[in-house]
């Protein structure tokens, strides 16, 4: 039986009028309780979700029980819940309905624990109960009145499970307990006569389960009155006066990787990051934090200081050290916007992975915790398993950084897996980098095409068939996730028709579902080393949206007519039917194109595009598009143990360029065709032009060598850089442009109604608008833009949310954060092979000085593609060896004796790991030569009887003269 009520709400409209909702609501007296122990309620079998007397694991408490935890006890102790201890759990419907308003992340976590059968999680529904629900009472807060609706769910339970318990003792009796860390929430459930215990109090009872109080968030300070060592942070209301009046900024903070004690505040419109230094100006913000922050007068700014400073001391307690000697910069050094935190607007933190510090104390409960990541501080936990995590990978979550803790306060969360197992530090690179990677729910499967899939004569009727054309596709070794394929055929004498066929991926996801859901949120592959982390189901990526060689599959086609010398004549968009002729790699279609023998329409087809892709690269870069470098390096694996067993720079072919060459053209022919047609809401990809502070390095490194690097325009930069050669140093180009990539903006993804049009353009690529069309397998913005370009041919319709450019903003954002972590995760992922390559063997190698810095050089070894560091100085400035070094702050140069260091010298160093650091493994550069007594490691022997080897020439003996200089 049903009644109705009415729930009354009152809403604030845009224009400032009161609008008064009235909604029924409907209260039942027939929602089963859930108990297997009721004899009340008709329920069937399968409503049964809580046992019929389930066994107290609780010292303190002998009678059996269920639990109910409130809201805030969700929200702060998932981690303690989702561990299999506590079991027959009622969760009120309202509790369920707070964690998602509050926590999405939770809520999710939470949904999946509740999924779990095996943990007995009931939901009752108390806002639909007769006897349970409760109206909000005047001048009753939304949070009180919550608590008073999961007191008197509480009340009505153990009345209810009562009625079938006549006639048993107490001991025996089942009842229902509150489990709240609120004060006032647990004075009111005692009045009432309901158990009620904090978290604290009810996992301390399980004397079985002592681990589990590891598990336990950190949210109140039990230290006393301990000095403060931070400012206070300003009130969210002083914040936002603050930023009102512009005597305050916001802005997302970025720890510093290489100075522990520097930090910057990106701020939206400034083009200069605000420096902050020092422990006092850093002020308790993580990396990734919104933090409001206070801008210096220009009087006070400050430099970076060029020092690299790891945080590697051990527990210095809580306290301060003297930070002025360590901060120190040069007077020359232009000044730079530098400010405080002085407080925090959003939180982002996240779990943490990382190892234990070794404690001094045998047998203690508090240890620091050590993260992966570098920018983030070591974290205070408390935890009776030292020994057993001693030699493992942990994680840890933060729950608060109290003014007079030197680091945040956390909690252990669960251990991964030993230190230097290689699926261990797999997982690691994962996590740290936020990256998803749990199999794809059976939601998710669902809407996968079911098998056997087929081509149907319905398809056919909606595309143009291209099945007899020469197509084919070119990628790198091994590549199953085929985006793109082509072609080109001669029309007549002076047009070419050249076709770039795209996999197309949203013809099998639909907008909305849980597979486009999920796809969005990955937003891009990943690729490990040896692990790739698909952003769609291997169903999609690898079969039936990959245009392998020899299947029949559904592709959108980007067709142009072209003259001889690669004009576009005409371009069309249609969706297809393709059969490629072959999958080839890159290496395999560059044999084609150079064989003569090779008359096929298939070699006739790769020699067109390989000619006119030459023609297209010349007129990009003759109008200002930068041909930037970074060091790229591929590893070969042992098929058993999958280890690596060599490594070696990638190498480029003339086919890696053609096929660049008309994805870019395609991207560019797309931005332009959804642009025209949704000015509002086309998603394009821009690349901002950098500040010419971030150019400095290049200017100097290039002045340093003789060579003048104009930084006026993307066009004159490249033209400089085409000048900047060195016929006796052929890598010399190569490192300019490495450092030219360093000094670069990231390009982000946007909505074209959220800027100005003269933003759209694309610095690096040096064009005016560019988008990502060719993909899809492997990047959301792709599939997009496949959505944009079909509703602008009509061959789909659009939806809201592809037409809404708030949601479209907020995707972006994903986008931009996700493909940037990917970056990350790919770059940790070749080091972590890199060391596994270096484990247990030393190596010399030639390499080069790429950047000159206070304390240390930075080396580069073209043969892997490396970088490393050698030291000079500790994190003080003083020489770590008897060997002193002085650094030349104008020219860039560090000097010991008589050599001197300068950008791009010849050098030899020896390549070794150093594991002295379990939680930090690194590649150790030792400095061979040039020899410095002291500083310089001695050459190998068997480095000196392959020299001995080589008849010296006249040109080995006037390069060595020169790196003795």
């Amino acid at each position: 039986m049903e009644i109705s009520t009415n729930k009354i709400f009152l809403r604030k409209t845009k224009r400032g009028k009161i609008l008064k909702i009235v909604r029924e609501h409907y209260l039942r007296n027939d929602i089963f309780c859930g108990s297997a122990a009721c004899e009340v309620c008709p329920q069937m079998s399968h409503d049964k979700v809580l046992s019929e007397c389930p066994k107290s694991p609780s010292s303190s408490i002998k009678y059996p029980h269920y639990v109910v935890p409130d809201t805030n006890v969700v929200l702060d102790q998932i981690d303690v819940l989702e561990e299999g201890i506590l079991c027959d759990i009622v969760v009120p419907v309202i509790v369920l309905e707070e964690v998602k308003n509050k926590s999405s992340a939770i809520y999710k976590r939470f949904r999946e624990l509740i999924a779990n059968t095996k943990r007995r999680i009931y939901t009752f529904v108390n806002e639909h109960h007769r006897e349970t629900f409760v109206e909000r009472q005047a001048g009753e807060s939304s949070n009180d009145r919550n608590d008073r609706a999961i007191r008197t769910t509480i009340e009505w339970y153990n009345t209810h499970l009562g009625l079938s318990q006549k006639g048993k003792k107490d001991e025996k009796r089942l009842q229902v307990i509150l489990l709240t860390n609120d004060v006032e929430n647990m004075r009111k459930s005692r009045e009432m006569g309901i158990a009620a215990f904090t978290i604290e109090e009810y996992v301390k009872s399980l004397k079985e389960h002592p681990e589990l109080q590891d598990k336990l968030a950190k949210k109140f300070s039990d230290e006393g009155n301990k000095p403060d060592l931070f400012p206070l942070h300003l009130s969210p209301g002083q914040i936002r006066d603050g930023i009102r009046s512009g005597q305050l900024l916001q802005g997302s903070f970025m720890r510093s990787r290489e100075n522990y004690l520097e930090g910057y505040v990106n701020v939206e419109g400034m083009d200069k990051a605000i420096l902050l230094q020092g422990r006092e100006a850093l002020n308790r913000a993580v990396d990734g934090d919104i933090v409001a922050v206070e801008l210096f007068p220009e009087a006070e700014w400050s430099a970076p200081c060029g020092v690299i400073i790891q945080d590697d001391a051990e527990d210095p307690g809580d306290v301060l050290e003297d930070e002025s000697g360590l901060l120190k910069t040069p007077k020359e050094i232009e000044r730079v916007p530098t400010g405080k935190i002085v407080g925090i607007i959003r939180r982002k933190w996240r779990q943490y992975c990382g190892i234990l510090q070794p404690s001094i104390l045998p047998g203690a409960v508090r240890h620091l915790f050590v993260p992966a990541e570098p920018k983030i501080p070591k974290i205070r936990i408390e935890t009776r398993q030292a020994d057993k995590l001693a030699q493992q990978r942990i994680i840890v979550a933060i729950d608060q950084w109290p003014r007079y803790s030197r680091y945040p306060l956390g909690h252990f969360v669960r251990a991964l897996g030993p230190l230097g197992d290689k699926e261990t530090e797999n997982e690691v690179i994962l996590l740290e980098h936020d990256i998803p990677h749990s199999n794809f729910s059976e939601e998710v499967l669902s809407f996968l095409p079911k098998m056997p899939w087929m081509i149907t004569d319905k398809d056919l009727e909606k595309r143009v068939d291209l099945r007899g054309i020469t197509i084919c596709s070119v990628d790198p070794p091994g590549c199953t996730d085929i985006d793109d394929a082509l072609h080109a055929r001669r029309l007549s004498e002076n047009r070419i028709e050249v076709g770039v066929h795209i996999a197309d991926v949203s013809h099998f996801i639909k907008p909305g579902n849980a597979l486009d859901k999920e796809a969005s949120m990955r937003a891009t592959t990943v690729y490990l080393v040896e692990k790739r982390i698909d952003m769609v189901p291997e169903l999609l990526s690898s079969n039936l949206c990959s245009l392998r060689g020899g299947e029949e599959r559904f592709a959108f086609s980007c067709v142009w007519e072209l003259d001889n010398e690669a004009n576009i004549v005409e371009t069309k968009f249609f969706k297809s039917v393709i059969h490629s002729k072959s999958a080839l790699t890159y290496e395999q279609a560059q044999l084609i194109i150079d064989d003569p023998s090779k008359k096929d329409d298939l070699a006739k087809s790769l020699r067109e595009l390989n000619r006119l892709a030459k023609i297209l690269k010349k007129k990009r870069i003759e109008n200002g598009a930068l041909v930037l470098a970074s060091p790229q390096i591929r590893f070969l694996v042992d098929s058993e143990t999958h280890d690596p067993i060599e490594v070696e720079a990638k190498k480029s072919l003339e086919t890696n360029s053609m096929v660049e060459e008309f994805m870019l053209l395609a991207n560019i022919s797309v931005a332009e065709k959804i642009e025209r047609e949704f000015p509002e809401f086309a998603m394009l990809r821009r690349h901002p032009e950098p500040s010419q502070g971030n150019l400095d390095t290049l200017v100097k490194a290039g002045a340093n060598q003789g060579f003048e690097i104009n930084t006026n325009s993307g066009r004159e930069l490249a033209i400089s850089l085409d000048k900047a050669v060195k016929q006796d140093n052929p890598y010399f180009n190569t490192m300019l442009r490495i450092i030219a990539t360093r000094c670069m903006n990231q390009a982000v993804y946007f909505i074209s109604g959220t800027v100005q049009k003269e933003e759209f353009f694309h610095y690096g690529l040096a064009v005016p608008i560019y988008t990502h069309f060719t993909s899809p397998i492997r990047r959301y913005a792709d599939i997009i833009v496949h959505r944009l370009l079909a509703a602008c041919i009509g061959a789909d319709g659009t939806y809201p949310e592809l037409l809404d450019k708030q949601s479209s903003a907020e995707l972006c954002k994903n986008l931009n954060y996700r493909n940037r972590m990917a970056q990350y995760a790919g770059r940790a992922s070749v080091a972590l092979n890199t060391h596994l390559f270096f484990r247990g063997k030393a190596q010399e190698e030639e390499g080069y000085v790429l950047l000159v810095r206070k304390n240390a050089l930075q080396i580069i070894i073209p043969k892997f593609g490396l970088e490393g560091t050698i030291y000079v100085k500790d994190k003080a400035g003083r020489n770590k060896t008897a060997a002193p070094f002085t650094y030349d702050e104008h020219n860039q140069t560090l000097q010991s004796g008589k050599i001197i260091f300068h950008a791009f010298d010849p050098v030899t160093v020896r390549l070794s790991l150093d594991s002295t650091n379990v939680q930090h493994e690194k590649l150790l550069f030792d400095l061979v030569k040039p020899h410095i007594e002291g500083f310089s490691v001695p050459q190998t022997q068997s480095q000196e009887g392959e020299k001995r080897k080589e008849a010296p020439t006249e040109s080995g003996k006037k390069k060595h003269k020169k790196g003795k200089k």
